[in-house]
């Protein structure tokens, strides 16, 4: 056991507290399972993820020869009942989501549109043979998914401005079948998925619907974004459809609006808070290692006081950020959870989130803007999480309109 001197009147020496990111100890309200689940998942990270993430960054290459460890690890729909490895709380899978971006926010990126979004879509809004055809192949990580939303000129306002439209028409074998026109962007994965969610406006009812586009389809063009800043190792894609034809089979069956749509979105907004602690975890993680071995004045930094403060601001808004999106999780376990509620979690974290990198990246003067010392990928990527899922902006007026009635967005 290490001993520290307790600055006491005393002296007295005594057991050192073991200081990590978990501070007050919230992982105390995972089963026994849980935890063990997440600890071989952190050591996976650690031991496979980890050693490449810097390249894998630089040369803004997805690290898809992972893709099978991570079927195996179970990481792929641990929501789903049908094809999770073990039944788990929601909290444990938040903590999943910062495991991993505590790593690599890439890497947790990916998961999020293959696991979040696209297998959600077909868990909430797909037919059972929808859900039989293609959950249990994606869990096995034999088919992966993304998942088109955002427009070129819709981010904030897809719910009423999506221009992307679907036509439905009888097929010469008198079947039905659906027209896809329009044009899609920052749509992760869409480059090697084997199947895209399109979200479309029926041109019949102009109700926002959801479609499984197969890959290769006629039509369907996807082109890598390149000179990216943020999250450079999660391939993203400008998708273009022209006249792309898709069998009613494929359209998902119980979306039948926006507000259907909007269930899905709910679910992963939580996740992205989670990522962003995550973030926020893995530079303080560097910068309290570089504080104890960087040398200035004679002794490590990490004995000035400046020092010492920011890093214990860092580890209060992490903490907080924890005690908040715990407790909308197991609101979504209790099967109470809202809009308002994960958007103030996602608002809320991902600013804590910008300010703890800031501090860490200063922390470390000029080595902090080089990758190999731990804070600048994660100082890139936070812009990204901060933006994506609903900006900070558009995340507070959906509190703001729980809080007064009226939305102030339209």
């Amino acid at each position: 056991m290490t001993l520290t001197i307790d600055p006491t009147e005393s002296g007295e020496a005594r057991p050192a507290a073991r200081l990590d990111a978990d501070f007050y100890g919230f992982q105390s309200k995972l089963s026994a399972q849980e935890l063990d689940s997440l600890r071989r998942i952190r050591e996976f990270l650690e031991l496979e993820v980890r050693p490449g993430a810097d390249l894998h960054w630089e040369e803004a290459r997805s690290p898809r020869h992972l893709v099978p460890a991570f079927a195996e690890l179970g990481l792929y729909g641990p929501n789903i009942p049908e094809v999770r490895h073990f039944e788990n709380s929601a909290v444990y899978r938040g903590w999943l989501a910062l495991e991993i971006a505590r790593v690599d926010p890439s890497t947790a990126t990916f998961m999020g549109v293959h696991s979040g979004l696209a297998m959600n879509a077909l868990f909430v809004g797909g037919s059972d043979e929808q859900r039989a055809e293609w959950l249990p192949a994606m869990s096995r990580g034999e088919l992966l998914g993304a998942f088109g939303l955002t427009e070129p000129n819709h981010g904030s306002d897809t719910s009423k401005g999506l221009e992307t439209t679907a036509t439905r028409r009888t097929n010469a074998d008198g079947g039905d079948e659906w027209v896809l026109n329009g044009a899609k962007r920052w749509i992760g994965n869409a480059t090697f998925a084997d199947m895209v969610v399109i979200w479309a406006r029926d041109t019949a009812d102009n109700q926002v619907k959801g479609f499984i586009v197969r890959q290769p389809a006629v039509g369907f063009t996807a082109t890598k974004i390149e000179r990216k800043q943020s999250l450079r190792a999660v391939e993203n894609a400008d998708i273009v459809l022209e006249d792309v034809v898709v069998p009613e089979s494929d359209r998902l069956q119980r979306i039948d609006s926006f507000r259907d749509l909007s269930v899905i979105l709910r679910l992963t907004r939580a996740d992205v808070a989670w990522q962003a602690i995550g973030v926020g975890v893995g530079a303080y993680e560097a910068a309290l290692a570089y504080a104890k071995t960087r040398v200035q004045f004679g002794k490590p930094i990490a004995s000035f006081q400046l020092v010492q403060q920011k890093l214990s601001d860092s580890l209060a808004d992490i903490t907080a950020s924890i005690a908040m999106c715990t407790r909308v999780s197991e609101m979504l376990d209790e099967d109470v959870q809202l809009d308002h509620h994960s958007a103030m979690a996602k608002a809320f974290v991902t600013r804590r989130m910008r300010e703890v990198v800031a501090r860490c990246r200063e922390l470390l003067g000029g080595n902090g803007i080089q990758l190999d010392h731990g804070v600048a990928r994660f100082f890139a990527d936070a812009e990204a999480l901060y933006t994506f899922e609903g900006t900070y902006d558009m995340n507070t007026l959906i509190v703001g309109r729980a809080i007064t009635g009226i939305q102030a967005f339209v």
